[in-house]
């Protein structure tokens, strides 16, 4: 006949419960880094968009000035700068607009794209050597300045 076994008491009470804590700080610092991921991924998927919109906006300049060639040069920002043109309501009607409006209106239309689109968003045209240049800067570190830290989209082109 067998005799029951003496079960002994076990001296490490408490170990499992050590483990489980080990674990939830490991997974604690794992989510946090996911996080962090997923932080780094939202910041540089806005930056994209607004290089995309920057993009954007500067062929659409270059388009209408392309479409204007007859008052090209009144859409240097040296000639007029886009936060000084105004909206030329005849160039909304049928009747029209003179070409040096329409390249007013257009610099305005601009200028509002720039602001509303891009955070602090400017714009300038140039010319040189018979190449236009459209530059097109915005903030996107988000510390209230638009200085070198900041991307800008540069595009030349002749009419």
């Amino acid at each position: 006949m067998m005799l029951p076994r003496k079960y002994s008491i076990n001296q490490q009470t408490g170990f499992t419960l050590l483990e489980v804590l080990v674990s939830l700080v490991i997974i604690s610092i794992g989510l946090l880094g996911l996080a962090g991921l997923q932080a780094t991924g939202l910041k540089n998927n806005l930056s994209a968009s607004h290089r995309s919109q920057a993009t954007q906006l500067s062929y659409d300049i270059a388009d209408r000035m392309r479409s204007n060639k007859a008052s090209i040069n009144n859409y240097l920002t040296s000639f007029m700068a886009p936060t000084v043109a105004g909206k030329q309501n005849g160039c909304l009607t049928a009747a029209g607009c003179s070409s040096s409006q329409m390249a007013q209106h257009d610099l305005y239309e601009w200028n509002l794209s720039l602001i509303n689109l891009l955070p602090s968003g400017e714009g300038v045209i140039s010319l040189a050597a018979g190449n236009y240049t459209v530059m097109v800067n915005w903030d996107d570190n988000r510390d209230g300045t638009v200085d070198e830290n900041d991307p800008n989209f540069q595009m030349s082109f002749q009419p």
